[in-house]
């Protein structure tokens, strides 16, 4: 039943992407950079921000194009560093449980698996590791066919890996023996770095950089539908380039969607109808809370869009050209970090700014997370750090 109502969803997710997907150089790949980044303007009564803790986690990423990710479970938080460097910690204190110094060139993660208790990530030699959360020690590693550049993902005790040369594989989560693998056609020229696959209902679903969509079943890796979204267009290598790198989130029965240079959608899961869209571009991504969708464009704007109909309830233009992070609900707030390191407190009812704080000097590309009003960011300098606003 679930599969059922989940493949028309599937079909339609992506049609939002007509567009297809551009080059999108130097932040992600080719961001305009005849956009000049706005100045920062004094905030009349800004609130407080309080950095809650701080601390290094390893080397930064000389590759641009990573985006490593902590995670968060039970307290803890869990992270990873180009250099090796995979440690836990407690979320609200960030002491430190453990450190693993594997000295493996991670280039993908951090994943959790809840089946055996696992931190998960991918290398640029193309190995998968899994680590136990209770004590950071090796639990599996598995050898995959190329670089992994996203996160590994799990569910239903099977951990989905991506990998860049087109390949899907299911491992065992409890042994990391691989049970199935799934290749797709790779393009002669696509951009550098992969969306991590969303597992949900028994299925893998991905947007390709064919602009194709592709649904998996879980448990065997057989495929379920592939399906041409976005066709190429123009002459050129570079013009026909439709890379799918947009996550899609999910908020009671309705799943959000944003694409570059396309829409962002709603879609319902039961029926699989699509219930607005809307003419927005974002190469960032997006968050949801009960009554809005936030959306950080391609130019840097943040919007609202109302979870009903797309309608625009307010746009923030202040941070044109930043280069902004996707935003994350945190409180009252959407929070959403800049190229600079500095991380924004928008309201969500008007978008006004209304709190900042210079995280770190180093670009914040990968969202925040947000528990309540403590925001965990991690930046490309191998920094992660916990704040709370009011107060």
């Amino acid at each position: 039943m679930i599969r059922r109502s989940l493949l028309p969803l599937l079909v339609l997710l992506l049609v939002v992407s007509n567009a297809g997907c551009g080059v999108m150089g130097g932040w992600f790949g080719g961001s305009d950079k005849t956009l000049q980044p706005a100045k920062l303007q004094s905030i009349a009564q800004p609130m407080a921000i309080q950095q809650v803790w701080q601390t290094r986690i390893g080397s930064r990423a000389r590759d641009s194009s990573l985006q490593l990710t902590p995670a968060l479970a039970d307290g803890r938080i869990y992270a990873a560093s180009p250099d090796g460097t995979v440690v836990a910690l407690d979320a609200l204190s960030g002491r430190q449980l453990w450190t693993n110094a594997t000295r493996l060139p991670i280039s993908g993660g951090v994943g959790l698996s809840a089946a055996g208790g696992l931190v998960l990530f991918g290398t640029i030699q193309g190995e998968v590791v899994a680590l136990r959360q209770q004590d950071g020690q090796e639990a599996w590693r598995a050898q995959m066919t190329s670089e992994v550049l996203a996160p590994p993902r799990a569910d239903g005790g099977v951990v989905v890996v991506r990998s860049i040369d087109g390949r899907f594989t299911g491992l065992d989560a409890r042994s990391g023996e691989r049970r199935w693998i799934h290749t797709h056609v790779v393009p002669a020229l696509s951009l550098r770095g992969n969306s991590p696959p969303l597992v949900a209902g028994g299925l893998v679903i991905a947007g390709l950089d064919t602009g194709k969509l592709l649904v998996l079943s879980l448990d065997q890796g057989l495929p379920l539908t592939e399906k041409t979204i976005a066709p190429p267009r123009g002459r050129t290598e570079i013009e026909r380039l439709i890379d799918i790198h947009s996550e899609p989130k999910v908020f009671v029965d309705t799943l959000y969607v944003a694409a570059y240079r396309g829409s962002v959608a709603a879609i319902d899961m039961r029926s699989g109808d699509m219930l607005w869209n809307r003419d927005v571009s974002s190469y960032a991504g997006l968050d949801v809370d009960a009554r809005q969708v936030y959306v950080s464009d391609d130019t840097g704007a943040v919007l609202a869009l109302d979870r009903g109909n797309g309608g625009t309830l307010w746009k923030q233009s202040e941070l044109t050209g930043r280069r902004l992070s996707a935003p994350v609900v945190s409180g009252n707030q959407v929070v959403v970090g800049d190229f600079e390191g500095y991380l924004h407190w928008l309201r969500r009812d008007s978008g006004h700014i209304v709190g900042r704080i210079r995280a770190t000097s180093r670009a914040i590309v990968a969202p925040p997370l947000a528990v309540g009003e403590l925001v965990f960011v991690q930046d490309q300098g191998g920094t992660l750090s916990a704040f709370r606003a009011g107060g």
